[in-house]
């Protein structure tokens, strides 16, 4: 662990500005938020897993999303909330790290995840004979398995290359920690990092087009097909809707964020508002909408709420 002057070293989240009186309210709000998103990815999580009807590959990529949902609000809210509670804003060294290594793991894995989910939908589509010979068991769990390997293996090298950085400060200007906000107190430059972090972005990139591609391909095939029979059209729209929907609402929240710092003048807690909010909105939004475009689904839920209730 790296210590100043001997001593080992704790970092000071900048946090919010909470207005005197307000910090128990916000508190309940955190809460609220964290429940929600506990809760609902939770549950359609566990139904997915103990229903066998459910393991087919859309419904387990779409377990695994709602895992790496729950990765992102729990590496954040429950620090969130002592902050607005008793006014925490210390953290030790390895929890910062560990903190930002799952923030950086949950945004890396959302699109690796996803990607998977297009490259799933695509062969569903474009290749309906063969779907069943091609996504096979090995290789749907091949795909899950990669798709958090490359998140895990990105995330652990960018890491690993400031473990033994130097540290001149320890104020991080953020809600959370995060490997930019921890490096903006390194006594030397971090040109490794910043080139690697380049690196990441790019592939990252390419995941994004990899998606686009897909979901490109899936529209031509529906239409083409949808010209002599207008159900293939409708169920191809309506099995790809919602994982597009879901990627859209993560790129928005993204973007968001990314927009907001090229405004100085915006207020500071509005831009980590808008940074808090890429943790909550999706992840509480995901399990209502896979559960909406699933009649399988919903109904799985509804069962599995129905005997919680009369037992």
């Amino acid at each position: 662990t790296p210590e100043t002057q001997g001593v080992p070293i704790v970092f000071e989240l900048e946090g919010f500005y909470v207005p005197p009186g307000f910090g128990p309210f916000l508190f309940f709000l955190a809460l609220f938020a964290y429940l929600v998103v506990l809760l609902g990815n939770g549950v359609v999580a566990f139904v997915i897993v103990m229903d066998k009807n459910l393991h087919r590959p859309m419904f387990v990529m779409v377990c695994h999303l709602l895992v790496c949902d729950l990765l992102g609000a729990t590496a954040v809210l429950p620090h969130l909330m002592m902050h607005f509670l008793m006014g925490q804003k210390k953290i030790a060294y390895i929890p910062a790290i560990a903190q930002a290594f799952f923030m950086h793991t949950y945004g890396v894995a959302v699109q690796t995840i996803l990607g998977a989910m297009a490259y799933d939908r695509y062969i569903a589509v474009c290749e309906p004979l063969r779907y069943h010979a091609i996504m096979t068991s090995a290789r749907l769990h091949s795909c899950c398995a990669l798709a958090w390997l490359i998140a895990l293996l990105l995330i652990a090298v960018l890491f690993s290359s400031h473990m033994n950085v130097p540290l001149c400060g320890q104020t991080i200007q953020h809600i959370y920690c995060s490997n930019r906000g921890i490096l903006n107190l390194a006594c030397i430059p971090t040109p490794i990092n910043n080139i690697y972090g380049q690196c990441t972005a790019s592939i990252l990139t390419g995941i994004f087009f990899i998606i686009a591609f897909s979901y490109i391909r899936i529209l031509h095939a529906s239409l083409r097909r949808g010209r002599t029979d207008s159900g293939i059209r409708s169920k191809a729209f309506q099995t790809c809707a919602s994982h597009l929907v879901v990627y859209v609402l993560y790129e928005i929240a993204s973007l968001t964020i990314i927009v907001s710092y090229r405004f100085p003048l915006l207020s500071q807690n509005i831009k980590k508002f808008l940074s808090i909010l890429y943790i909550i909105i999706p992840p509480a939004i995901n399990p209502i909408i896979y559960g909406l475009a699933s009649k399988d689904l919903r109904v799985k839920v509804f069962i599995s709420d129905g005997k919680q209730v009369l037992s």
